[in-house]
């Protein structure tokens, strides 16, 4: 078996502390390094900055995937099934407006996962979803 390394992902945000306030209260992410400008946090094992970039009116994209329309670009994470489970409750209670709600994808396909979109407060896109079979992340 493989090992999984961790990556880094930077995403520009609007506003630094409404999303500072989110990644760390909403998402639980613990919070490490940080300056004016920037935030890092353990984004479920990965590391994860927030960069402040003055808001743009570009136009949200989005593709049709399993009848849905996907965001675009998005960024996010594969959680364990039952993490995934536990923590779109957590999200529901917390009263997050989902892009698209927590729902099976590909039922019965090569791929099935539980997935589920919803946006950060500078409007970035992002994706969790759990494979019941982890050997199906990259089934064909």
């Amino acid at each position: 078996m493989q090992k999984i390394t961790p990556f880094h992902v930077a995403v520009p945000v609007h506003n630094l502390e409404e999303c500072r306030t989110f990644y760390r209260d909403v998402l639980g992410c613990e919070e490490g390094r940080s300056d004016d400008h920037w935030v890092d946090f353990n984004f479920f094992g990965h590391q994860f900055v927030i960069h402040y970039k003055p808001k743009s009116e570009d136009d949200t994209h989005t593709n049709p995937v399993d009848g849905k329309n996907v965001p675009v670009p998005h960024y996010g994470v594969v959680l364990p099934w039952d993490t995934f489970q536990s923590f779109s409750k957590e999200l529901i209670e917390k009263g997050i407006e989902f892009v698209i709600e927590p729902y099976i994808r590909f039922e019965g396909k090569p791929g099935e996962q539980a997935t589920m979109f919803f946006l950060d407060p500078a409007g970035n896109a992002l994706e969790f979803k759990a494979f019941k079979d982890m050997g199906q992340l990259f089934a064909k």
